[in-house]
């Protein structure tokens, strides 16, 4: 398992993005050399853990819950087959493409070391936006990519440091329950019947995440 690329986005002007100036940083490039990751403080204040990587839109991206987006080669490569086109790495929007690893299968709260000393901890799964849809040009993309349930792990810094292409990814955590990133994404979006089995992972899920699956549950046990 391993880092075959870090991408960062700079803020570019667009017609596709509610956000107040027109701005997104979803055209990630990937780039060289080491690059410092670190929290980067709460959801509204806080941007992107990734040292150069613009976050535009604070009211619904980055924070230290979705401090680094990653998406998996071996999934990029799949929807190269489906969509009949080239999707380099940074397409989708993520920080962190990764070799080898199950991103979507991820256990919330899994931890993974990413070179000597980074260590970084999975929250949730990415849902996927207009924006998103616009930047890749594709029909009935938010649809298509809920469907096939594989969104890739928004992750938490535990540790911080410098990363770089090439560094090996270790899984040096993975906890007893059984809710993975696909799972807690389908909760979210599609099957909300399955919010309730969420808490089994709340020590570590995404706070809006955790707070949807307590909602629904009471809801669920006073009958509404």
């Amino acid at each position: 398992m391993k880092l075959v690329s870090v991408n960062l986005g700079r803020p570019r002007s667009v017609d596709y993005t509610d956000q107040a100036e027109g701005l997104t940083g979803i055209d990630k490039q990937p780039v060289d050399g080491p690059v410092r990751v670190s929290a980067p403080g709460p959801k509204g204040t806080g941007a992107s853990g990734v040292a150069g990587d613009a976050v535009c839109d604070l009211r619904f991206h980055g924070g230290d819950e979705q401090a680094v987006y990653a998406f998996a080669r071996e999934d990029l490569d799949a929807w190269e087959q489906e969509l009949g086109r080239r999707l380099p790495n940074g397409s989708f929007g993520e920080n962190l493409t990764t070799e080898g690893l199950d991103v979507s299968g991820a256990r919330i709260g899994e931890r993974w070391r990413i070179g000597p000393e980074v260590v970084l901890e999975v929250t949730s799964g990415r849902v996927p936006c207009r924006t998103f849809q616009e930047h890749l040009g594709e029909r009935g993309w938010v649809r298509r990519f809920t469907r096939q349930g594989a969104p890739g792990a928004y992750l938490r810094v535990i540790t911080p440091g410098e990363i770089q292409v090439g560094d090996p990814v270790e899984i040096v955590h993975r906890p007893g329950h059984d809710i993975t990133v696909a799972l807690q994404f389908r909760a979210s979006t599609t099957e909300r019947h399955l919010l309730p089995r969420l808490l089994a992972a709340a020590d570590a899920l995404h706070s809006e995440s955790t707070a949807a699956a307590r909602r629904y549950a009471r809801e669920q046990a006073s009958g509404n």
